[in-house]
């Protein structure tokens, strides 16, 4: 099998599953976008910078002219690349799958596939927790069960984004469970007892002190004030909370002032870095995600995780059926509602049952798992006729 992969730019996430895919077929992955550092800035994170890992080493992958006005990754016209097209056509690829359809270069290269008869598949983490107007909300009732039809094969990567196929009555057998992952081997291998014991005397936290962490960009959709005001709650009860912030960006001011009032004891990390991070979950008890439905899903829920921490989700995020539905291994709690948060503090798992439940969870939502989805999927494409393919999208 030969297999095309489209998508917007490198991202830490995605680096461990092209890899793994390489060693499985033929591979090559066409970015439509190179950001710089000061557009990372800009996308939220609060400073400049690189990523300190490698994330386009080990499978083949080339960057597409990207020809938009205003380029970048955060709206639909910020990546341009109709170059797209020739790339597939002299390829010699089975298949093309996309990584969602909200950027001008990913309905090229859908409408280049269309044409050179390729089947088509995508992986996105859309789902129905997302604000909408309700005349968005109802032209997508009415456009979306026919529009989706043009993939031949859908990709869900948890409960949310399955529902959200399911809703717009995407066809039961065209859809694959390709989970979201991160690299759970190289975190766990970080997040050592060792690390642990260096970032708290680091940061004179106690060992016997609970110490909850976030990790993220500080922005309003992520309700870090949220974690700061549970933790004053607890306070008030009697129970310290140490909180950690492991990130950056414009909220970053209002978050300390907020606990310098409050009289939280926060340890503000700043930005840190993908070979930062595991020490950070080590030093931690838990990581807290408060975000609204606007998080699809919350990707350093699976970090912390990886790490052997339990995590505490807002309801609103869209890993929390998958991640925290089994008590075991997480909470989760009413978007906004702050007492319920500052309860899931004190009442978070620890234990040999969380250990062996977070190591079964880990497991589950693996690079190897998310592989084996898109195996499964470009199979059953490809066990398809020509001709079934070309009346298997919106026609049907």
């Amino acid at each position: 099998m030969r297999l095309a992969v489209l998508t917007s730019h490198p991202i830490q996430y995605q680096a461990p599953i092209f890899r793994e895919l390489a060693r499985r077929m033929e591979l090559e992955v066409f970015f439509a976008h190179n950001p710089t550092p000061r557009q990372q800035a800009d996308a939220g994170f609060g400073v400049a910078f690189d990523w300190d890992i490698d994330l386009t080493t080990g499978y083949p992958h080339r960057f597409l002219a990207n020809k938009a006005r205003n380029p970048g990754v955060d709206h639909f016209f910020g990546c341009d690349t109709p170059a797209i097209a020739g790339a597939l056509q002299e390829g010699g690829f089975d298949a093309l799958l996309v990584c969602g359809w909200a950027l001008k270069s990913y309905l090229q290269g859908i409408a280049a596939a269309r044409r050179l008869n390729l089947p088509v598949l995508v992986r996105g983490d859309s789902h129905l927790l997302t604000p909408r107007r309700r005349l968005k909300a109802w032209t997508k009732q009415v456009a979306y069960p026919r529009l989706l039809r043009f993939f031949d094969a859908a990709l869900y990567v948890g409960q949310n984004s399955l529902a959200y196929y399911r809703h717009y009555g995407y066809p039961a057998e065209r859809l694959h469970f390709s989970p979201h992952c991160v690299d759970t081997d190289w975190f766990a291998a970080r997040a050592t007892l060792q690390a642990r014991q260096t970032l708290r005397t680091n940061l004179s936290i106690a060992e016997g002190s609970r110490a909850i962490a976030f990790a993220g960009k500080l922005v309003e959709r992520k309700r870090p004030l949220d974690l700061v005001e549970a933790a004053a709650l607890c306070r008030a009860e009697g129970r310290e909370i140490e909180v950690m912030i492991a990130g950056d960006g414009p909220m970053r001011e209002a978050v300390l002032a907020r606990a310098a009032q409050l009289g939280v004891r926060l340890h503000f990390l700043g930005f840190r870095n993908q070979t930062e991070m595991p020490a950070v979950y080590a030093a931690c008890d838990g990581l807290a995600l408060p975000s609204s439905g606007q998080e699809t899903w919350g990707l350093v829920a699976n970090e912390a995780q990886a790490c052997g921490r339990p995590i505490i989700v807002s309801d609103q995020c869209g890993c929390a059926p998958d991640l925290a539905a089994d008590p075991r291994t997480g909470r989760t709690f009413e978007t906004g509602n702050v007492s319920a948060l500052a309860g899931a503090f004190a009442d978070l798992p620890t234990g040999l049952a969380t250990k062996e439940a977070l190591a079964s969870l880990v497991r589950r939502y693996s690079v190897g798992s998310a592989v084996d989805g898109i195996e499964a999927a470009l199979s059953s494409c490809l066990e398809k006729a020509p001709s079934q393919r070309r009346t298997s999208g919106a026609l049907t």
